[in-house]
Order: structure tokens, then sequence, then C-alpha cells
């Protein structure tokens, strides 16, 4: 099958050089010819404004330019006709030719169909998600899990090797507050809540009950009788233990799984930090300085300089973050890519500008931030606070609405947009859900196989169909969207956003709805239903390999 995008350019290259040649001009240095798909239907499959790029090197009008282009273009079987319009595009219209071949290609691909080699095999991870273990997943960890995995499906598909990796935050202050909430909360249902009173700034949730709880079924009350810091460390270990494998089954029932699971306990095990100091110092990169390891911050474009290792030898979060990264790189990855909250974006700067200095280019890291989910529920909005327990898990919101379209709603907006996810709207088995609408199309694709079934119709070969006998409206923008499926790919990977991915499927659902509503695809004469039989078989390929990209499920019936 022909890249229709690579033909059309090249289409364009050649009557450009053509007209420079006959019109005794020069082709102008450095011109990238970029083409588009209309927004309008009437504007042909793809336009280009090439003609007015070259206004200044050619010193015309751009529709005189656009005209001399057009008259200088060789003729293309693809191409059924081009029309200049407005102030100088061009304006290509796609032939039944490449429709045909299109609709014979998706079938012929299968699962492959949309796949891109722009990864060329070179090795990216995404590292996801990488919640705290200080409490089970609320739903805004939800929407990075399914932007994470979404995206790594997405470089997969686009000829990447992807691998996911979870950073457990197991080490530090955090851990010990955790340890001593649940310590806490083992005194005061033992009866003995003086002995070791509730931090202040405590873990608050019903969860550190629960943990404490089967403490005391595990342990009864031993620990009542042994110096309180003696015993920090067990409930701290037990606490993440818990907690880590409730986040662990939760994230599995999500359909999110990892190939690495990377404790920060481990950076401190390996050495990795006193390895990337010494790394810096060599380089001149970090300094000592009032008896601590300062980074030369200031030489990358940051305010001022960063403490690495404080003065009474503890490394700060900063100084974790930066080995933890150097060590994916020593690794081998090509590309990092890191999924946070967006209240990290200030964030960013200085850990690109760490990955400068670690002697790799900021651009090898990339940061998708991930906006604050609010849920609506009855028309009201469910406040979330970690800390106090006032949170929807996302196992409260998986058990009340589904994993389908939980993972749909987190990926129909721009990750670093904020989400309204109305729960209402997202259990609702109608057409205003957009999850059902996509959906309703699998179950209605199904639905024409299985009446095709019932009356010994079987799916001719699609060499032996005249599928140029698809002509109507309908027919024609169904399959111009099947053919824009492997240009989302390319740029949601591109671009890293795999909320176009979602957008397509809509697109998708919406041109096929528009198509089932109406034509019949059997009771028509044989060569017709053929035709739009093989037709839908496509339809019925892409989808799949969407929703398999989004891992939502294609029902058979809704």
């Amino acid at each position: 099958m022909i890249d229709i995008e690579s033909h059309i350019k090249d289409l364009l290259n050649d009557a450009i050089i053509s007209a420079a040649k006959d019109k005794n001009l020069v082709y102008p240095e450095g011109l990238e010819i970029i083409i588009e798909r209309p927004r309008r239907e009437n504007q042909g499959d793809y336009a280009t404004n090439v003609a007015m790029l070259m206004a200044r090197h050619w010193e015309m009008k751009p529709r005189d330019i656009a005209q001399v282009i057009i008259s200088h273009l060789k003729e293309s079987e693809y191409v059924e006709k081009v029309e200049l319009a407005g102030p100088g595009f061009i304006n290509f219209f796609l032939s039944g030719l490449w429709m045909s071949e299109l609709i014979r290609e998706i079938i012929a691909k299968g699962d492959d169909y949309g796949k891109r080699d722009l990864g060329e095999g070179k090795r990216a991870q995404v590292e996801f998600v990488s919640a705290n273990p200080t409490g089970p997943l609320h739903i805004g960890h939800g929407r990075g899990a399914a932007v994470g995995d979404v995206m790594a499906n997405i470089l997969s598909f686009a000829g990447w090797y992807v691998e996911r990796e979870y950073y457990i935050n197991d080490a530090g202050l955090q851990m010990k507050l955790l340890g001593r909430s649940v310590q806490a909360r083992y005194f005061e249902l033992l009866g003995r809540s003086e002995a070791a009173p509730f931090p202040e700034d405590g873990y608050k949730g019903d969860y550190i009950h629960e943990i404490a709880q089967e403490i005391i079924d595990r342990e009864g009350d031993k620990f009542l009788g042994l110096p309180i810091e003696e015993t920090l460390d067990y409930f701290k270990d037990y606490a993440v233990k818990v907690i880590l494998n409730g986040i662990k089954k939760d994230l599995e029932d999500f359909r999110v799984l990892f190939d690495i699971w990377f404790s920060e306990k481990t950076l401190h095990e390996r050495g990795l930090i006193r390895e990337m100091v010494d790394f810096l110092m060599k380089r001149g990169l970090a300094y000592e300085k009032e008896g601590a390891i300062w980074y030369r911050s200031t030489q990358f474009g940051d305010e001022k300089d960063r403490v690495l290792i404080r003065s009474n030898g503890e490394p700060t979060y900063f100084a974790s973050d930066v080995a933890y990264h150097k060590d994916k790189f020593d690794r081998g990855f090509d590309l990092v890519i890191d999924v946070w909250g967006a209240d990290h974006h200030g964030y960013v700067p200085r850990m690109k500008a760490a990955i400068q200095a670690l002697g790799r280019s900021p651009d090898d890291l990339q940061v998708l931030l991930i906006q604050f989910v609010s849920l609506i529920k009855q028309g009201r909005m469910v406040s979330m606070s970690t800390r106090a327990g006032e949170f929807v898990t996302l196992r409260e919101m998986m058990d009340e609405v589904g994993v389908d379209a939980m993972r749909y709603f987190f990926l129909m907006r721009k990750c670093d947009s904020h989400l309204d996810f109305d729960i209402d709207l997202a259990k609702s088995a109608s057409t205003d859900n957009p999850v059902y609408y996509v959906q309703y199309a699998s179950a209605r694709l199904h639905s024409i196989f299985k009446e095709a079934s019932s009356r010994g119709i079987e799916l001719p070969a699609p060499e032996k169909v005249d599928i140029s006998l698809l002509k109507t409206e309908e027919e024609k923008a169904l399959i111009k969207c099947l053919g824009k499926f492997p240009e989302e790919v390319a740029k949601a990977a591109k671009e890293l956003s795999p909320h176009l991915i979602v957008f397509y499927a809509y697109e998708l659902a919406k041109a096929f709805h528009s198509f089932y509503n109406a034509h019949r695809v059997l009771g028509e004469e044989k060569s017709l239903s053929d035709a739009r039989l093989i037709l839908v078989r496509a339809v019925q390929v892409v989808l799949l390999n969407v929703l398999g990209l989004l891992k939502i499920n294609a029902p058979e019936v809704m």
C-alpha cells in the first residue's frame, strides 16, 4: 500500500522543481512541504499551504504560485482531482483506487494495521504512577496510570522497545510518618493511645486502622512492652508491604502491569547516589561548601545551585532523583518519559538540567504532567484529601463505574488539562456516554457478522470484491477515517499525546454509526453487499486495534 502522504509530497516537490525550471526560478532553499487534513469535507482529503510559504522567494502572489504548481503536477491514479482554494491552498481529493487498496491493506495486515517504525527499535522507558506507598491509589493516580500505560502502548505500536516502571518511594520521612501512624493506631486499638500519640500530620484513613488491626491479629499485644523506637521499623515495613500489595492488585485490575518495580532504598544500598555525586564532582559540576555537596545547577539555567548531600551526610530528594535518572540512562534507554502530577511542573526544568549535566540531551527526558481530576457525582463535587482520608479510591471507582469507562474518561482530555469526571455519565447506557458510544459500534459490527452467519453468508475474499461500488458520502467518509489511523498513531507517538487515540476512537465510531444508520449491509444486491461486508470488516479490524491500544473491551453485545 502506498504511503499517500509521502506520495502527495513527492508530487508537489516534483511539480515545484519542474515549475522552477520552466519559469527560470530558484527552488526555495530549506523548503518544507507540509500537508494536512482540511477540517471541512469539501476542502479535499489533504491540503498544503506551500504556495504561501514560497511567495517571498518567488515574489509572486500565492494564488499564482499555486496555479503554477498545479499546472506542473503529474497525474496520479491515487488522486482524483486537485483544486486551488482561498488565498493559495492546494487541495487534493483521493481516488477510488486508493480507497480500495486501503481496505484490502487493512484486512491483510489485521492486528498490524496502523503500526509505524518511528522508534526504529530504540529503547524507551515510561515511569508512571509511582505513588508513595502510604495509602491506596485514588482517582488522580488512576488518570496517571491510564495515561502512562496507553502512552507505552502507543510507543510500542510505533516501533519503540518499551518498558514500564514504577518507582517505589520507600525511603525517607514519609515512610517513618506512615510507620508512626500505624503504630499509634495499634496502641489506640489496644487501649494505650497515650503511649504512642497519633502524629499531628499522620495518615488518617480507615486503612491505617485496618493495617493496625491486622498486626494485632498476627502479633497480639507483644509490642506494648517494647520501646517505641525499636518497633517503628516493623510497623513501617509491614504497612508498606500491605499498601504496596494493594496498589499492585488495584493496578493489575485496572489492566496496568509493570515490567520493573524500582525501590528507592536500592539507590542507597547499591551506592548509586554516591556514584552520581562522584560523577558530577569529576566533571566539575558539583562542589563542597559549608559541609554540604552542591550541584552547579546555575550552569544550566537554574536560579540557584542545589544541595545534593546535606551537611549531616543525608542526601536530598533531588539527589535521589538525579541518581535514579542516571541509573535509567545507564540501563540503556534512549528516551525516558516520566508521568508526574501537575504540581511538579516547576521541577521539570531542574531535572532536565540535571539530565544535561549527566551528559544527555535534555530532550532525552520528557515529562507528562497530569492535571487534577474533579469527581462529580449527582451534580456535586467530591473532595479528596489523602491524609484526611476523605478520598475516592481507584478501587471504589472501578467497582462503581467499571474499568472501560474509567480508562476512556481519564484519557479523553489532554493530560495537562483539568478533568471533570462525571460518574453518572460514565455509568449511563446511552450514546451521551462516549465510551458507550464507541463500544456500541463494536456491538453493531459484531451483530452484522452474526446476522450474516445466520443467513449463511460468508465474508468474501477482498480481492474478489468490487470495492469501487462504495460511493456514498457515508461510505467514503468512513473509508477516509480508516486511513487516518496510522497518522494518528504517529502523531500521538511524536507528541506524546495518548488522548489523540481516544479522539480518533470516537471519530471512527461516529463515522461508522453514520454509515450504519444510512445504509443496509445485508439484503442489497450481492456485489454491493459484499463490498459493504468488506468495509465493515475493515472497520472492525481498526476499531479492535484502537481499543487494544486503550485496553478497553470491544463487546459483542451491549
